[in-house]
Order: C-alpha cells, then structure tokens, then sequence
C-alpha cells in the first residue's frame, strides 16, 4: 500500500489475518438455504440484517437442528467477526455476541475468526469498518443497485496492523469514544421505533373512527342530514355495475354482435358482501364492504417483461418501489420498458387511483396510483386493483397498509405452509370498514397531516444518524493512522511479528505429512 503508516505498523491482506483457510468462511448459496428451511425457533441465522456498522443487530432468523447440522461448516461462533458482503458500507462488519447460540452465516456474509496471535476480533472489526479499507474495496465492488463485494476481493484487501500492544492501548480509546456514539444511536433507533409506532396508532385510530369528529356527530351538531356509508356502498354498487354493463356492450359491439334484449346482464356476477353478523360494530354511519364490492378490476402483472426493458419511456412498476408504512410510490429507482403490443400491456397498465398491492416476497405493501404518473405498467409480483368511482381511493389504500386494518388480514391469508404471497381472490376478500365520503375525506387529510409531521421528525433523526456515521469513520480513521494512542518504541513491530508467524506456519505445513506421506509412513511402519 501507498499510504503512510506509523512505525511499527504493517499492511496485511484480511486473507493472512485467519489462522487457517476454513476460518474465514462465506454463507450457503442456492438450494442450501431458502425460505422453508427457516423455522420459528432453533439455531440462529445471521444475516445482512444483523450486520451493523460495528454492532450485531438482533434481528433473529432460525433453522432447524438437522439442516444446522448439514450446514456446519458456516457456523459462527461468539467472537467471531461478521462481514456484510452486499448493500453500502462495504466491508461491514461486528462481533458475534456471547449469547448468539448455535449459528449460520447466511449467503452474501462471511465469517472471519482471526488468529489470536495476530489480532483480536474487535480490532479486526475496527479495521475493516475503516475509512482506509473501505476506499480499497470501493474500487471492488460491483452490481447497480445491490452493491456487491466478492470473497475473492474481500480476502485481498489490506488493513493496517499495529503491534499487539498498541492494538489494545488504541481499542480502549476507541471504546471510550464509540460507547457515546453507540448511545447516540440507540436513542435514535428508539425515536425511529416510536415513530413507527406512532404511525400504526394513527391508521388505527383512522380506520376505527377515532381520528377525526365522525360525520355522524358534525350532522347532529350542525343540525343537519347527512348520507350514512351503506347509502353511499348502494351507489358504489350501482356504478361497479353500470361500468361492467358498459364494458361488456362495447366486447359485442366490437365483436359485430347487437344484443335483442338484456337477458345479457343476467350474466353479471355481483360481488361478495361481508357477512357483517360476525363482524364488530362500527360507528354511527359506517358499515362493511368487502373488496369485491369496492373494486371493479383486479389484476396482477405478467412474466417476461424483461426484454422490454428500456433507459426510457413508459415505467414499469416493480416491488421496491412500494414500501410500508406508506402508500406513495417511490420511484427513486425507476425502470423502463417499450411496452409491448396486446392485451397483457393493455390489461397491466396502471391509471391514476389504482391500488397496488405486493403479492410475493415482502406481501402487503400498498401503493396508490397518483395522478401525474403518466404510461406505466405492474411486473408479476405487483398485483392492481382498481375501486369504483365514488370512493375515496386514498382511504381504501391507507386501511390496506394499516397494521390493524388490511395487513393483518392479508397476514391471516398468507397462514399456512406451502402459501407465500397473495392471490387476486385474497386481494378480493379483505372486509373494509366503510365511513361516509365526506369523513373518508377528512381521515385522509388527518393522516396526511400526521404523517407529514411524523416524516419531518424522521428527516432529522435521519440527518443525525448520517452525522453519527462520519463522525465513527472519523474516528477510526484517526485510530488506525496511529494518532488516537502514542507508539510505544518498545513494542515489537508488526512485521517482526508477521514475519515469526509466517515462519512458524511453513514449519507446521513442512511437518504435517501428506495425505500420500502419510500411507507410505504407515506401510514402513507395519
């Protein structure tokens, strides 16, 4: 390396810092590991999640004792150091905690048990979270989107290596200054969950009437009528039919058929409604829909768009750009397509006041459609549905994402073990609770305002996490060029150190014998 260091420091790839070539280890790929091996209890899996910039995030993931056992040799035990191989800040590393328990890396992380003489596992995490070996591997990484770091690279990549001594004066500095840092975090990780929380108490307050004055109480206070939901559901029902009617006259006009009467809208299939003697009691002038009653088309993408793909022109809509606890579109990374020619385009192309639902994977999150989004189109794992004229589209799409109103049912339909994701008849089938128009317009606002607030809330905790993160890269780029702790000239430096190692490793390979040594040792001896 270039880069000056300190006297008795030394470059060392990551490769060298393990005492053997099966101490640094990456997850199972492919068939190894995939969605049903996971389990609610038993072994732990460690994954990208729980990869913090030098903390273990707690986020648990399990397997069952047999598969741990098939999958032994990407065990991590506590110490160990933890590397995040994909997303930013790469490398990423931590420390396996004490009370992890029987434990996997996951794909995409690698273990790294350093040799003891060499170094220790804080040291190596302080190390590979510096600024100077993250600049080395941004030269490494590829993928758009998924940054990606291979262990062919990671192992090549160099850190600066004080001596032994040096090691532990600098890393008591470092915890000095770091535990306050940690601090810092963790208060806003809890600002982060209580805005959370927040939000899912709003929608709950939303979709059960106690967010704003119910239209009921306005009326009696203002000292006048107003339409009750289930006259206003009555309408939606008229109209979902109208537009069906409408449709279908126009497939036999097209077709060069005229109808001679209307035994032809005998055929229409009404929707399904809630059976509402189950259900809870709603307030004063609300009632149950479901689904079906308040959608006129439902629909999912169709595969095999990726050919269309394009640097311009009309957007396809995929998962990543929803999200939850929101029903925005983000479409910070957008993708295009040249749509192509037919039905299935036609069929999939989203209009303005469509709900979209992600049907696969992360199942649940809700979209709506604004009304400046111009040519786009859903892939497969996004699915659309379209309410019928007269209702608030914004508030259907706010009871879907909320925790108590559309994601716990479509949590309910996803129960099971072969089920993954979610039908267009599990789209259909989720019971909403109807207000009067003019209150769905007023909880909208309300929580539009709420959350507005709520975001600004988050953009500063946000801009103090970002804070927090260069300082910690300052930090331990001052540590690791030698200049938190004074060099002591007493201390071997640590290429004496590597050198004596290096030497004591060929001599142990120069007298282990082969495995073809070691038959011919035990021929002469019999």
């Amino acid at each position: 390396m270039s880069s000056a260091l300190p006297p008795g420091w030394a470059w060392i790839a990551v490769g060298d810092l393990v005492s053997a070539s099966s101490d640094l280890t990456d997850g199972p790929f492919g068939s190894n590991l995939k969605t049903e091996h996971y389990r609610d209890s038993g072994p732990r899996v460690v994954r990208l999640q729980n990869i913090g910039d030098g903390r273990f995030l707690n986020d648990e993931a399990h397997i069952s004792t047999p598969h741990f056992a098939r999958l032994r040799k990407h065990e991590v035990l506590s110490g160990d150091v933890i590397v995040a191989m994909l997303g930013s800040d790469l490398p990423r590393a931590c420390l396996a905690p004490s009370a992890l328990g029987p434990a996997i890396v996951k794909a995409d992380c690698v273990r790294l048990r350093p040799d003891a003489r060499i170094t220790s596992g804080r040291y190596a995490v302080a190390a590979l979270n510096s600024p100077a070996v993250r600049r080395q591997a941004e030269q490494l990484v590829h993928g758009v989107g998924r940054p990606r770091l291979g262990l062919k690279w990671f192992r090549d990549l160099r850190v600066p290596l004080a001596p032994v001594p040096e090691q532990a004066r600098l890393l008591d500095a470092l915890d000095s200054c770091l535990t306050r840092l940690d601090a810092a975090v963790a208060s806003l990780e809890a600002a982060e969950r209580k805005l959370k929380a927040y939000r899912a108490s709003v929608l709950k307050a939303a979709v059960e009437g106690r967010l704003v004055p119910t239209e009921a109480e306005l009326a009696r206070r203002e000292g006048r009528s107003y339409e009750p939901a289930d006259v206003l559901l009555e309408r939606i029902l008229d109209e979902r039919r109208r537009r069906w009617e409408e449709a279908e006259f126009a497939k036999m006009k097209a077709a060069g058929k005229t109808p001679k009467d209307d035994k032809w809208k005998a055929v229409y299939a009404e929707p399904s409604a809630p059976k509402v003697s189950a259900l809870s009691s709603l307030p004063e002038g609300w009632c149950w829909a479901t689904t079906a009653q308040l959608f006129s088309f439902v629909t999912s993408g169709s595969r095999g768009w990726a050919q269309y793909y394009s640097e311009s022109g009309p957007l396809f809509i995929r998962i990543g750009n929803l999200d939850h606890d929101s029903i925005s579109l983000d479409l910070s990374e957008a993708q295009h397509v040249s749509p192509k020619a037919g039905a299935e385009g036609t069929r999939t192309r989203v209009a303005p006041g469509d709900v979209l639902v992600s049907i696969t994977a992360d199942v649940g999150m809700i979209a709506l459609v604004p009304d400046e989004i111009g040519e786009a189109y859903i892939n497969q794992h996004v699915g659309l549905a379209r309410p019928v004229n007269g209702l608030n589209a914004s508030y259907v799409a706010w009871f879907l994402a909320a925790a108590h109103g559309g994601q716990r049912q479509f949590s309910a339909l996803q129960r099971g073990a072969t089920k993954v994701g979610l039908g267009l008849d599990d789209i259909r089938s989720v019971l909403v609770p109807i207000p009067p128009l003019a209150e769905q317009s007023r909880i909208v606002d309300e929580v539009e305002r709420r959350f507005s607030v709520a975001a600004d809330c988050e953009s500063t905790v946000t801009a103090n996490q970002r804070r927090i993160r260069r300082l910690r890269q300052s930090i331990l780029h001052l540590a690791l060029q030698g200049r938190l702790v004074d060099q002591d000239p007493a201390d071997e430096p640590a290429d004496v150190l590597l050198a004596r190692i290096r030497a004591e490793r060929v001599d142990a390979r120069a007298a282990t014998p082969t495995r073809k040594g070691a038959g011919k040792s035990k021929r002469g001896a019999a």
